[in-house]
């Protein structure tokens, strides 16, 4: 029989291991237009990627008290649940890496635990409401506005430099796509990062509900704060993750969509 504490404890590595995953999968989102165009070298973008994915991830904890509490009672919520989850996130992130598809790693994140959950309590154990207001939603509105301001900044754009020499555009939009690649990786880590956050303070709080003991007080969640230690493993997860680099998905999506 595998004791609760060193459940927990798998819990914890895999938990780790999808964030790793997370990182070299994502890592796209924030370099692909930069190695595509030639401005940074791949091993240049995903290191400076992984060390602002670390900085953005030790920034908040939002999405990560979200995770923890926004989706399911952690009276329902065991351990093994929280491990079905992440394993099926982690086997959906592989797969999508492996055919180079940009797939989110929220959504198999949320999908994973829905259906963790839903197997262990039933479908009224899970909190939908939340799942369609702060998932199914803005799955929908934020590629839509992503369209609209791309559509309208590039229109802006082409008219800021209409008059400008071809050389000096040139130089300028190396710069600041350098810039916005840069903020691309910061705002990624600050989002993402926090879903493994949740996921092991979810753990660690189904671990105390239980009567379970083992582990000093300052490692436990507090009220709704993730616990430092939580917050910076994570954190170098993803950022190490990010600086393994993820060439089929950076290819994806920097050559084969346009």
């Amino acid at each position: 029989m595998v004791s609760a504490l060193t459940l927990l404890i798998l819990v914890i590595v895999v938990a780790l291991v999808f964030d790793y995953i997370n990182g070299f999968h994502d890592a796209a989102n924030a370099i692909a237009t930069v190695v595509s165009t030639g401005v940074l070298p791949v091993r240049t973008a995903v290191i400076i990627a992984g060390i602002l994915n670390f900085l953005g991830a030790i920034t908040g904890t939002a999405v990560a008290k979200t995770i923890a509490s926004g989706f399911a009672d952690a009276g329902v919520v065991t351990q093994v649940v929280v491990l079905g989850a992440l394993l099926g996130a982690c086997v959906w992130n592989l797969l999508t890496w492996w055919w180079g598809i940009p797939s989110s790693s929220s959504h198999a994140l949320i999908g994973g635990l829905a259906g963790a959950v839903v197997a262990h309590a039933g479908v009224s154990a899970f909190n939908w409401n939340n799942l369609v207001g702060k998932v199914l939603i803005p799955l929908v509105v934020s590629p839509t506005l992503g369209f609209i301001a791309a559509f309208l900044f590039m229109i802006g754009l082409l008219w800021i430099v209409r008059r400008m020499k071809p050389a000096r555009v040139q130089r300028g939009s190396r710069r600041l796509q350098l810039i916005s690649a840069c903020m691309m990786a910061f705002s990624h880590g600050s989002n993402d990062a926090q879903k493994a956050m949740g996921i092991i303070t979810l753990a660690l709080v189904a671990f105390v509900a239980a009567g379970h003991t083992g582990m000093p007080d300052s490692m436990l969640p507090s009220g709704d704060k993730i616990p430092t230690w939580v917050v910076f493993a994570c954190a170098a997860a993803i950022g190490l993750g990010t600086m393994a680099g993820g060439k089929r998905i950076i290819k994806t999506m920097g050559s084969k969509i346009i």
